[in-house]
């Protein structure tokens, strides 16, 4: 900020803390006297007063609604709500506060279990359903036959019925209900993580309760996730803030390297994410072994954020990428957390280990590995990416997006060493084609068999000739004088060992239950067998860059489309011609 708007900001910040002590005494009200309600009814009247958010008048008895000011007006047994969103809103106000009023007359009734006759108990059981079959494309139950009449498998037996003893005295049992009359699971399963308040009875009555959901332990990362990602920004707009007023220069001076720089700026945002992380684990009363799944995320948010503000021309196109990318690292990251304890899809994403920690299950070492690998690989790469062009060069050039990428690109190939620096950069974005691809499984998902595997194999192929062809791409862009076929057959073969090395050593350390599922056998088909990959690498690579050749560098869109034809086609054939 500059000199003028910081004495702004500070009385901004103090009257934010004055308005948040303020809340927290008096609380939130919003709604206050939203609805105008007229009753000839002392008794509902009573009701509807404990609701802050109407206004009661008392109307004559007899009175038919004539909508002047009313949302609604209740008159003998009736209740008539103005024919708008806010009336029928009001109505389902009325409706709420009069069950809760029923409820307290019940919970207060001199034979309590006349009032509430049946008990049920609620127990909750852990699913035994095995979700191997459709990890490997199966169909795990046959679709019954509406015509046939269902039969039990085995002879009916009488079952025993329960004890009508529930254990409680009825003074106890009247206490718990009147303490629990106020407490609403659907809110307070979310809101007392963040403020406990009231009592959480053992017995509720059902319109109290409210079934588990797999979102719940998800929205609640969701409060560990959003702090580090606002911090990042703080981390990014630094970046960028030191390019656009050139005050950068001076650090650029210093006797520092880029990536001590780096490490100097990024350090102090780092402590503050794990600080943050910390104080929030310790106010939930979770474990502080959060903290590793929460690690690799952090190293992530602060590599994108260091790349986004290295790249982006202005603040305007910052915010645009930094948009995108948190759309699609959100969707990454929170995704497959749906189907935590369901299918190992579910384990590509830290935050799953996270929600396991939270229900009390923990992971294993490998789990941990499997599930933060691509995070730790991504960040090191683009950590070592923004390290070798921190300079005055790439900092103050304000070339637009795609070029600057492919300067960056192109300060990681050696002029000497070509060949070595292709093989390096194929066998560098394994991790991030990993990522890509996992992304796609997660959005393909749920999308109808056979539609599901036929647009994964299409991206999946489509990903991997793209990361491919970057290193060739960017020497064509810049030297298309090297374009010979000598070079171009050789730069395939070394584009396609690293790429052939760098899957298959990520792939058996990380990825091998992934591998078991039809959705990992289109992905890494065939990689038992090296030479075969080995080829189909080294065809496509080879077909993009003798299009490339042949028809320049504005032909990389259809050598692209040639080279991921060629992909599916192999894919395609292994995995529905019994191949390997």
């Amino acid at each position: 900020m500059s000199r003028d708007i910081l004495p702004v900001a500070v009385i901004l910040f103090i009257l934010l803390i004055g308005a948040t002590g303020m809340t927290q005494q008096s609380g939130l009200h919003l709604q206050d006297r939203i609805y105008t309600a007229g009753s000839d009814s002392e008794t509902v009247s009573g009701i509807l007063a404990g609701d802050s958010r109407f206004t009661v008048k008392s109307i004559p008895g007899g009175s038919l609604p004539t909508g002047d000011g009313f949302e609604i007006i209740v008159s003998g047994s009736e209740a008539y709500a103005a024919d708008t969103d806010k009336g029928m809103a009001a109505l389902k106000a009325l409706e709420k506060d009069y069950t809760n009023y029923r409820i307290a007359l019940y919970n207060r009734e001199d034979d309590l279990f006349a009032a509430y006759p049946l008990w049920i108990e609620e127990e909750t059981v852990k699913s035994e359903l095995d979700f191997i079959a459709t990890q490997s494309g199966r169909m795990a139950v046959s679709p019954p036959n509406p015509n046939v009449k269902p039969v039990p498998e085995n002879p009916p037996v009488e079952v025993t019925p329960p004890s009508a003893e529930i254990g409680i005295t009825e003074d106890e049992l009247r206490s718990e209900l009147i303490a629990g009359e106020s407490r609403d699971d659907r809110i307070s399963r979310y809101s007392d993580v963040i403020s406990p308040e009231g009592v959480d009875t053992a017995y509720k009555i059902p319109s109290q309760m409210s079934p588990s959901l797999p979102f719940d332990s998800i929205i609640l990362v969701f409060v560990f996730i959003f702090p580090l990602y606002f911090t990042s920004q703080f981390y990014m707009m630094s970046i960028m803030n030191e390019r656009i007023e050139r005050s950068g220069e001076a650090l650029l001076s210093t006797p520092v390297s880029g990536w001590q720089i780096i490490l100097g700026k990024g350090i102090p945002y780092f402590l503050m994410m794990i600080g943050i992380s910390a104080a929030l684990t310790a106010y939930t009363g979770g474990e502080f072994m959060i903290l590793l799944p929460i690690l690799p995320v952090i190293l992530f948010f602060l590599a994108f954020a260091l790349l986004i503000g290295m790249i982006a021309r202005s603040f305007k196109e910052l915010s645009f990428i930094s948009i995108f990318f948190s759309t699609v690292a959100t969707s990454y990251i929170f995704f497959p957390s749906i189907f935590a304890n369901i299918h190992i899809i579910g384990m590509i994403s830290p935050l799953t280990l996270v929600i396991r920690l939270m229900e009390g299950e923990g992971f294993t070492p490998f789990e941990y590995v499997y599930s933060t690998t691509l995070f730790f690989l991504t960040s090191t790469v683009i950590f070592y990416i923004c390290a070798k062009n921190f300079n005055e060069e790439r900092l103050f050039n304000y070339n637009r997006l795609m070029p600057r990428m492919r300067e960056f690109i192109e300060t990681v190939i050696s002029k000497r060493w070509t060949n070595t620096s292709l093989f390096l950069i194929a066998a560098l974005t394994i991790p991030f084609v990993f990522m890509a691809q996992l992304m796609c499984l997660v959005l393909f998902f749920n999308l109808p068999m056979p539609l599901s595997l036929l647009l994964l194999l299409l991206f999946a192929a489509f990903i991997e000739e793209f990361a491919k062809s970057i290193g060739i791409y960017t020497i064509a862009y810049s030297r298309p004088a090297w374009l010979t076929w000598k070079n171009i057959f050789i730069a395939s073969v070394a584009v396609a060992a690293g790429f052939l090395a760098g899957e298959k050593l990520l792939l058996f350390a990380t990825l091998a239950e992934i591998s078991d599922s039809v959705f990992g056998e289109i992905m890494f088909t065939s990689l038992q067998i090296l030479w075969m990959p080995l080829t189909l690498h080294f065809i496509g690579i080879f077909t993009t860059a003798a299009v490339l050749k042949i028809g320049g560098r504005r032909a990389y869109i259809p050598a692209l489309m040639a080279a991921t034809l060629i992909h599916t086609i192999y894919n395609a054939y292994f995995l529905f011609y019994g191949g390997i």
